[in-house]
């Protein structure tokens, strides 16, 4: 932690005197009346210096100005009580103290929205989650790129344009909404009618190999889906770095396949290409009338992304039902011999109804984003009828991506309107309150704090509480970083404004007659602000002004 960096560095540097390398952490500690604990000599217990060192170790904690008491237990642990009122002035450094030293080139492919298809509500948890994991990157200092990684090309498009030929539908003038209906219908009569399945496995190869006619009709899909998508994406707080899809790497799968084979990397099965690495099962490249299948464009969106943006990691952030895809993909990557770089498969549960049953329409259709999106809106406007339009939609988005991201991404868990939008419960509209209740005070007090070094008014438990709550963020963004697991933040967040709220409900701050009492205590509350819209930025929550 770099709050304490000094002192653990001169730990770890008294280690070394003994021949000890190690990384010297702090713990949160369960143990009433300490903050931390150091754990690490027990390791040590039988070294025939660790009498010594656990005493120059006791003197080093003795001698810093941060610790306010400390005992070294039985067990070898040491439990440490920190000295808050030190930490005041170096908390107001939030920014530079979650910043890594170590930064990593990362790209992160989530969203993946489908040509023709409007967003529905499985969507809203890759997107969730995804941002989320993109901005506590950004946050510590990584450089990440966003790929929606469109689903545009290939046997949804050919069914489009062919169930649009048949029907006699003029692709020019179709509107988004003519299109969301014909692509449930297209897909439907390729399933069951064996002359229009024909017919769109040969306008499919006719995409695939450029006929102009076609390719035309694609654009003019593609268009009007990526219009209607960025104008729903826009609305929920959503962007991209890249907008790339499956037709960005059309034109070099021939070569990246014919290179496969020149290097007996594939086989044949009958008409179609499978790959010669021994597995169960068998992984498929190209089916026997020669289409690409996921796998395909996923393998040459690899070679893509390795020419265009130089970087080490790349996350796929997808429903856990797609873990065996990206275990094929990723051996195929290694077998393949494409260049080397760390691949994660980030997945997550559904969301369901209150009842536990998948979220749907009432006629049991799948939930379009968009519309949920107005629900939450016209619920969150009954409530809160005063508020601007602005407000009621960052509070709506606050909602659809808290109550989504308080959860474990590998679980499920059930989206309940009422629940969500409780301001009393562990929800995102709680946490929006916290902090225009913040703001407020420090508006009405209307006065600037004095320098921090006079900041020497004994603190009360509940400030102290709050300190070392703010104090502890690095552990909670640490966790999130490295396990790609959001919730950690978003439960931060919520005791974060717990805690806050019980020391104002306990503190009549504006009618504090000694000044340096009531600065202190401003100061305090500045800094609970600062921590909640950080930790609101890494969630991909915007900060609400009134409630």
């Amino acid at each position: 932690m770099k709050l304490y960096k000094d002192l653990l560095s001169e730990i770890a540097n008294l280690l070394e005197d003994y021949s000890i390398s190690e990384v010297v952490e702090l713990r949160i500690s369960k143990i009433e009346n300490y903050d931390y604990q150091i754990n690490l000599f027990i390791r040590y217990r039988n070294d025939e210096n660790i009498i010594e060192i656990l005493q120059k170790v006791g003197e080093i904690l003795e001698r810093s100005s941060l610790v306010e008491t400390y005992e070294i237990a039985s067990s070898l642990f040491i439990n440490i009580k920190i000295n808050s009122q030190k930490l005041l002035p170096v908390l107001a450094n939030v920014e530079e103290n979650v910043r890594i030293k170590d930064t990593e080139k990362i790209i992160i492919d989530y969203g993946g929205p489908n040509i023709g298809k409007p967003l529905h509500v499985g969507h809203l948890r890759p997107l969730n989650i995804g941002r989320s994991i993109y901005s506590i990157n950004q946050v510590v200092g990584n450089q990440i790129y966003s790929d929606i990684h469109l689903g545009d090309w290939g046997m949804p498009v050919a069914q489009i344009i062919t169930y649009c030929i048949g029907e006699n539908i003029d692709i020019k003038k179709l509107s988004i909404s003519m299109l969301e209906e014909i692509y449930p219908k297209a897909s439907k009569k390729y399933s069951i009618e064996k002359e229009f399945k024909l017919t769109a496995q040969k306008i499919n190869k006719q995409l695939t190999t450029g006929q102009s006619e076609i390719n035309l009709n694609w654009e003019t899909i593609s268009k009007l889906t990526l219009v209607a998508l960025k104008e729903t994406l826009n609305k929920l707080g959503h962007d991209f770095d890249y907008w790339w899809g499956e037709s960005t790497v059309n034109e070099i799968i021939p070569e990246m396949i014919e290179s496969l084979l020149i290097n007996n990397k594939l086989e044949k099965d009958g008409d179609a290409l499978i790959s010669s690495q021994i597995t169960d099962p068998r992984i498929l490249i190209t089916k026997s009338d020669g289409s690409y299948l996921y796998i395909t464009t996923d393998l040459a969106t690899v070679i893509f992304r390795n020419k265009k943006i130089p970087h080490e990691k790349v996350f796929y952030v997808t429903d856990n039902r797609q873990k065996l895809h990206f275990e094929q993909l990723f051996k195929s990557i290694e077998y393949f011999e494409f260049p080397k770089k760390d691949y994660e498969h980030i997945g997550f549960g559904t969301i369901n109804d209150s009842k536990g049953n998948p979220l749907k329409t009432r006629d049991g259709g799948n939930l379009k984003l968009s519309d949920l999106y107005d629900q939450a809106y016209s619920y969150i406007q009954k409530i809160n009828s005063t508020l601007s339009k602005e407000g009621v939609d960052c509070l709506t988005n606050t909602v659809l991506t808290f109550s989504d991201l308080i959860t474990n991404r590998k679980t499920d868990y059930k989206f309940d309107l009422e629940k969500f939008t409780n301001i009393t419960g562990k929800t995102g509209i709680y946490v929006q309150y916290a902090q225009v209740r913040a703001n407020r005070l420090i508006e009405a007090v209307s006065q600037k704090t004095s320098s921090r070094n006079q900041f020497n008014v004994p603190l009360s438990d509940l400030e102290r509480t709050l300190i070392m709550q703010m104090a502890n963020i690095e552990f909670y963004l640490d966790l999130s970083l490295k396990n790609s697991e959001p919730h950690h933040l978003a439960n931060y967040l919520y005791e974060l404004s717990n805690q806050f709220n019980a020391l104002y409900q306990d503190s009549n701050i504006k009618n504090i007659k000694d000044i340096n009492e009531k600065n202190q205590k401003i100061y305090i509350v500045v800094l609970f602000v600062k921590y909640s819209h950080l930790v609101m930025r890494c969630l991909g929550i915007k900060p609400v002004d009134k409630m």
